[in-house]
């Protein structure tokens, strides 16, 4: 009976000290493991969009640390934007930074927004922050979200109140080769 009793207490303790991972961690290591990876993507959303149709759009998971991951978002030639992912708290932020071919910082760029709870595994919520309310009045009632799950990576914004949406999706099993660095940035 001891014996017993013994395997149940440490059975509980074991249990009890277990780290269970929130949906933020867990959506924040799988994103790491994309790290140097680069992937072609699919614009889904609006269909015949002027400034993204037509073009090759191409993700690569370029700088990762232990709080930030640098994800270049190549559009065509235009090479000026990175999507800044933070975690901080259990909670991740996604901050857009728009560079000129100089590598000087657009007149728009850092607007984005942080998560407002710990999410779910494969997929994230971002609602515009004050910064971005502030940087573009228009703004304010975006909601951008990121899925992400072994095959899939998609960036989504949607402001609400307009018919303004937008969808990009990532196939995630067919890595293409590296491209060079985005504007601003020295390989």
């Amino acid at each position: 009976m001891r014996k017993i009793l013994t395997l149940l207490m440490f059975l509980s303790l074991t249990a009890s000290n277990a780290q269970v991972q929130s949906g933020a961690q867990h959506f924040w290591n799988s994103l790491q493991e994309l790290c140097g990876k680069t992937f072609e993507g699919t614009l889904e959303l609006p269909e015949n969009d002027e400034q993204f149709g037509g073009k090759k759009l191409v993700m690569h998971v370029r700088s990762c640390s232990e709080n930030v991951i640098k994800i270049p978002f190549f559009v065509g030639d235009d090479k000026s934007r990175t999507w800044v992912f933070t975690i901080k708290d259990d909670r991740i932020t996604l901050k857009h930074d728009h560079r000129h071919e100089d590598g000087s910082a657009d007149e728009i760029t850092m607007y984005g927004g942080t998560t407002t709870n710990s999410g779910q595994e494969t997929i994230q919520l971002f609602p515009a922050d004050e910064e971005t309310t502030n940087l573009i009045p228009a703004a304010s009632t975006n909601v951008w979200w990121v899925t992400l799950n072994d095959s899939e990576f998609t960036y989504n914004l949607r402001r609400l109140g307009t018919p303004r949406v937008f969808r990009v999706s990532f196939d995630l099993s067919k890595p293409i080769e590296t491209p060079e660095a985005p504007w601003g940035w020295k390989d």
